[in-house]
């Protein structure tokens, strides 16, 4: 589903991903009708453009997440503004595209997006990986005695969520340990269950907190 108040560039965006192979179920030109019509479609992949009339594009990605944390949102922005890329990420964006990729650019970005693969315009990632060890780094809630939980994960969970905590990619994880990109699918879906998280942000702060990214 592509989501932007700009018709020339929705309709543009959506035809070249249909061109492409992909199934484009929906557009909408606000975020209120983004809303609606998200949950009534239910895209496995929203494109979606931040600056939007009726409701901000980072309230609609807040709340279809919340909705359905399994759905990917791939921000396609003419703004690189790091506070704006980082308030997308925050509310459950996958990743972050400006408007000045290329249809190649995008027609990839938009698959790595549907397996769950994080994906950023060069320099980004960066600064959200940057971010993550921040808000790690910050004193949380006190929650008044011992943790109420602690997870048992397998090894390979523990390898695959150390990787995840570095940055990789689900292919560059899937090299790495010599397993198939669907296997590390299943073993960060099966750790997310574990740890009772909803998405890849909530797990590589997670990882940070423990410490496995400097493993």
């Amino acid at each position: 589903m592509v989501v932007d108040d700009h018709p020339m560039w929705r309709d543009a965006v959506a035809r070249d991903l249909a061109e492409s192979g992909f199934d484009v179920v929906a557009t909408a030109g606000d975020g209120e009708q983004a809303v609606r019509r998200a949950q009534a479609v239910g895209p496995d992949v929203l494109v979606l453009d931040l600056n939007l009339p009726a409701k901000p594009g980072v309230q609609v990605c807040k709340e279809l997440v919340g909705l359905n944390p399994a759905l990917r949102v791939l921000v396609l922005s003419a703004s690189g503004e790091h506070a704006d890329v980082l308030e997308a990420v925050k509310s459950g964006a996958t990743g972050y595209l400006l408007k000045s990729a290329s249809t190649e650019e995008l027609i990839d970005a938009v698959r790595r997006t549907a397996v769950g693969d994080p994906v950023f315009t060069p320099g980004l990632a960066g600064l959200v990986l940057g971010e993550y060890r921040r808000l790690a780094s910050d004193p949380g809630p006190a929650t008044g005695g011992d943790e109420p939980r602690a997870p048992q994960l397998t090894d390979r969970e523990t390898e695959v969520l150390r990787l995840v905590a570095k940055g990789l990619s689900y292919k560059q994880i899937a090299e790495r340990l010599v397993i198939s990109h669907r296997t590390v699918q299943n073993h960060v879906q099966n750790t997310l269950g574990k740890l009772q998280l909803h998405n890849r942000v909530e797990l590589v702060r997670y990882a940070i907190e423990r410490g496995l990214d400097d493993v």
